[in-house]
């Protein structure tokens, strides 16, 4: 799904005349191949009028041969010019890794398991490839041969022919359900009350070519009427918003060709066939999905075909329960958060049509590496596979334990998910204050709706360091009683506004949850801001923001808080360009590392460990843009020691 580098073999095998390192005329500047993006339509004539060749054509991305003086020109029209070194282009054309898992070794480990596994997994063939090839899809649960009345999760990965690292993450969801259930208690909840399905290779086509090949070869292997060109790009072939907003090519020969109609491909057929059958007496009872893709280590909702946030069908509490578990996730594994359409505008593709058709809660995971010229490729050599699929084990146990009330994440279940045996949870008030190293206490209380009264066992989640919920009880009943909760605070828990999520466990299976906002206060002598627009050079020049801070050094020097609080606004283009740097009296630390691929503006929260440093003096907010072709500011920022 992301902007994407296709192989020069291809075009090579068109027939282009030309090489990527020709030889110039005599006395002529050397030609050298480029890439630009940030072209829109009807902008492919500035390329012409600057004398550049196209040699290559991808979502996003074109790539040139051109003069340096040439390529200025392009960089003078607010396009963005990259300069492709010989190293990066023989690691951009592959060849794809043998230790990448293939075709038959899918299926011969999806076969394992369920031998290994017979209670807990089964497969079934769902359908047919294009070329005949058995789409597979693995079910795991904890009576897997029933079907029982529990949510149910989709997986779905390699949509994408060259994306072959998502096969091996499907793989190792597979493996993490199975190998640790009975051990892991919330992977032994999760496989006891869900049931999961995993389609580890959706275009066994495209991705058995690829591996024969190492053509970058993104689509499947369908053939086009009346062309010779091949293949269709699954994930502009689904039917929500098919072709409908520039976000897919009606060009067979291009890697975003979206079909010659909705669902005009084999694969894509298949797959929705397979979610339209779990409909039960007219109920879906899949209720979340995730679409595994490589590159750039972002965390993606709907829609992808508009930039509007809140649009019909996607309602305003919708959005918002997609918005907050995709930044749950993207906290846990390290990825970017943000909505499909912010990295580009792309229609037809797998999640619109899941949420717009089938209202399932869909998400999408774009995989390493975090930007294209990190390894410029999708080929990353296949030592990556461990660490790359192992950092997402807490993003997808934080999705499957959503997958009963997705709502829940919003703390609106008693809204969207009314149960048999129900109750609510309630905390008087809005808002409580404390200060650092105090407590604030307050009660909870149980109330049955419906049903049968019940015992409910009580957490909390998203209490800061140095935050400690303390129930009075740790369980409490239905029959509206209230009980204290209180939270205390250490002296280092830094300064800011926290949403505490009390969770109650009901032994009817009911959950429910209770947000309380507790307000942490400090020394006004320890936090500082500055809210002057500062212009980011689009040229690699650092700038600076800059605050001063006096008066807290007598109670922290050195400082001894491992969670300084850094709130950042920054407006811009293209955040993947982008490097951040907090400057103290002591150093400097990075917070920002061309994170986020061509996602715009940063406004978040930053825990920082600024433990040593010297609390008293200036600190400055450092931005550098390290390409060309995008704009920006620092609009504001707050720093908080204590």
């Amino acid at each position: 799904m992301r902007r994407t580098v296709a192989s020069a073999l291809s075009v090579l095998a068109l027939g282009a005349a030309f090489s990527l390192f020709s030889t110039p005329a005599a006395g002529a500047p050397a030609a050298q191949t480029y890439r630009v993006r940030g072209l829109e339509p009807g902008q492919e004539i500035l390329l012409d009028r600057a004398g550049a060749v196209v040699t290559d054509v991808d979502e996003g991305a074109v790539y040139v041969k051109a003069r340096p003086d040439q390529a200025a020109k392009l960089r003078k029209q607010g396009l963005k010019v990259d300069t492709m070194t010989a190293t990066a282009l023989a690691a951009t054309f592959g060849p794809v890794d043998p230790g990448y898992t293939d075709y038959p070794e899918m299926q011969a480990e999806v076969a394992r398991l369920v031998g290994l596994y017979p209670t807990l997994a089964s497969q079934q063939v769902i359908g047919k490839s294009f070329e005949g090839k058995d789409i597979v899809a693995l079910k795991i649960s904890d009576n897997v041969g029933v079907d029982e009345t529990e949510p149910e999760m989709l997986f779905t990965a390699n949509q994408h022919a060259r994306e072959h690292l998502t096969v091996d993450m499907a793989l190792y969801l597979a493996n993490m359900l199975l190998n640790d259930y009975g051990s892991d208690p919330a992977i032994t909840k999760i496989v006891d009350n869900r049931e999961i399905w995993i389609i580890p290779m959706a275009n066994p086509d495209g991705a058995t070519y690829d591996f024969a090949t190492s053509s970058y070869w993104r689509k499947n292997r369908q053939p086009n009427s009346g062309s010779t060109a091949i293949g269709t790009d699954l994930n502009r072939n689904w039917g929500y918003k098919w072709g409908c907003c520039a976000g897919s090519s009606g060009v067979k020969s291009n890697d975003t060709y979206r079909g010659s109609a909705a669902f005009s491909a084999k694969e894509t057929q298949v797959i929705r066939d397979f979610v339209l059958s779990r409909r039960v007496a007219g109920v879906q009872q899949i209720t979340e999905h995730l679409d595994i893709h490589t590159y750039s280590q972002l965390v993606l909702w709907p829609f992808g075909y508009t930039t509007s946030t809140v649009v019909a069908p996607l309602t305003a509490d919708a959005y918002a329960a997609h918005r907050a578990i995709g930044t749950e996730m993207a906290d846990l594994n390290g990825y970017w958060p943000g909505q499909a359409s912010g990295l580009y505008i792309a229609d037809g593709i797998i999640s619109d049509w899941m949420w717009a058709d089938q209202k399932i809660f869909s998400f999408t995971f774009e995989m390493y590496p975090k930007r294209s010229d990190l390894f410029e490729q999708f080929y990353p050599p296949a030592s990556v596979i461990p660490a790359q699929t192992s950092r997402n084990r807490q993003a997808l146990i934080r999705l499957a334990q959503y997958a009963d009330c997705p709502y829940r994440s919003i703390s609106k279940e008693n809204t969207y998910c009314a149960v048999a045996d129900d109750y609510t949870l309630t905390v008087p008030g809005a808002t409580y204050v404390v200060a650092q190293g105090g407590t604030v206490a307050t009660t909870i209380t149980a109330t049955k709706t419906t049903g049968a009264n019940q015992l409910v066992s009580l957490t909390a989640t998203g209490a800061p360091a140095g935050m400690t919920p303390i129930f009075g009880l740790g369980s409490i009943p239905t029959d509206g009683s209230a009980q204290t909760i209180s939270f205390s605070t250490a002296a280092t828990t830094t300064p800011g506004e926290y949403t505490v999520v009390v969770r109650g466990d009901g032994t009817a299976g009911t959950v429910r949850t209770a947000p309380v906002t507790i307000v942490v206060t400090g020394s006004a002598a320890c936090q500082g801001a500055n809210a002057t627009d500062v212009a980011i050079p689009d040229d690699g020049t650092p700038v600076t923001s800059s605050l001063t801070i006096a008066g807290c050094g007598s109670l922290v020097s050195p400082m001894a808080n491992a969670s300084a609080r850094l709130e950042v606004h920054i407006a811009h283009t293209n955040i993947g360009d982008l490097q951040l740097r907090l400057i103290g009296p002591g150093g400097a630390v990075t917070i920002h590392d061309r994170d986020g691929a061509d996602m715009n503006n940063i406004d978040k929260i930053y825990t920082l460990d600024l433990s040593g440093q010297t609390a008293d003096g200036t600190w400055s907010l450092e931005a550098t843009d390290l390409e060309s072709g995008s704009t920006g500011k620092i609009d504001s920022w707050t720093l908080t020691l204590k």
